[in-house]
């Protein structure tokens, strides 16, 4: 979906200039005759002839990630994912009037479950790997965070979520800067990431941990595909001081600050949902829109994670006893949030503010 109120944030992603005119085609730059297409509801606005050093597996790898991210279709914000929702939200206490972008997308589940609250929910990522969803209810620009395609001052609030520990420091540096940039000044950003920083509960939570090894070892389950996901993690920013700081050489500064001491959230991850994926996995039948890819294609705990996860989707409405027992589980899982959020660990949701 991209809609008319999209246009008049624009600037050229490849001159900066903001001379454009639109056609039924996409967005032509008069200053550098530069043309963004309009795809398949999304518009093109990749930067042209930039070379950048630092390019994210999600694009260079983009049809293999397809393959194993089963990302064309929502779930609600359940588990690990419906916490990240719930804490991002309440920290960026979103207004009707705000226009708000996910720098970062992925395949823009955060702006759909926000794009109620907004007058105008954005979501960029370089990557195209959108939801069906998010192509219609939000609006969605193939760009680079390091030279976005918007105007100064263009949004009042913004998002990020998983991203940042992906990047070496430079384009950390170049993504907050950008980020603030186009946010106007007072406008905040919230963001959840990793360190490297360990919590004084680690004991606790590598019970939970352990635990999942034992069964991976009898072959019960598996962490491939988590560990496909989290294979090009650099989290340059190493402790949450390191956080702070890059914030503050973009221009903002934090507001507050909760860790995530996942001491609950591991059991639930580690072991129950495992548990349960290796159940549903042995079921016949997806329940899924879109099929999951064949056992050549991915590995076999890969495929049988997306088999698990099609059938759990499947059933996933408000009068599902699974939908609320996936919801009792995410309650537990941000407990520890709320009962450690002040005990440093590594994964943080921080609230900043543009201060120049």
């Amino acid at each position: 979906m991209v809609p008319r109120e999209l246009y008049r944030l624009l600037q050229c992603p490849t001159c900066g200039s903001r001379n454009l005119y639109v056609t039924s085609a996409g967005v032509h730059c008069v200053a550098c005759a530069t043309s963004y297409p309009l795809r398949d509801g999304y518009i093109d606005l990749m930067p042209r002839g930039t070379d950048f050093d630092y390019v994210s597996k999600y694009v260079t790898e983009e049809a293999n990630m397809a393959e194993e991210l089963d990302y064309r279709d929502l779930a609600p914000p359940l588990l690990a994912a419906g916490v990240r929702q719930r804490v991002l939200r309440r920290l960026l206490r979103l207004r009707a009037s705000d226009i708000a972008l996910d720098n970062g997308c992925g395949n823009g589940r955060f702006g759909v479950w926000n794009a109620d609250a907004v007058a105008l929910m954005v979501g960029s990522d370089p990557a195209t790997l959108y939801a069906d969803e998010a192509k219609i209810r939000i609006t969605l620009t193939q760009a680079d965070s390091r030279r976005l395609p918007f105007a100064d001052n263009s949004f009042d609030k913004a998002l990020s979520v998983d991203v940042l520990e992906h990047f070496p420091l430079d384009v950390i540096d170049a993504y907050l800067s950008e980020t603030a940039r186009v946010l106007r000044p007072g406008g905040r950003f919230a963001a959840f990431s990793n360190t490297k920083e360990l919590s004084r509960l680690q004991p606790l939570i590598n019970l939970s941990r352990r635990l999942g090894q034992w069964f991976v070892q009898r072959g019960v389950y598996d962490f491939e595909r988590e560990a496909r996901r989290k294979s090009d993690h650099v989290k340059a920013l190493r402790t949450y001081d390191d956080v702070e700081a890059a914030l503050e050489r973009a221009g903002m500064r934090v507001v507050r600050v909760r860790f995530w001491n996942t001491v609950f959230t591991s059991f639930v991850e580690h072991v129950l949902m495992k548990l349960g994926e290796s159940l549903l996995a042995a079921r016949r039948g997806t329940g899924g829109a879109h099929p999951a890819p064949e056992p050549e294609q991915v590995s076999a705990g890969t495929q049988r994670e997306i088999v698990a996860r099609q059938r759990i989707r499947g059933r996933l409405n408000r009068r599902s006893p699974v939908y609320w027992a996936l919801q009792a589980l995410t309650l537990l899982m941000e407990l520890d949030v709320v009962v450690w959020g002040r005990l440093r660990t590594g994964p943080y949701f921080v609230l900043a503010e543009k201060v120049r």
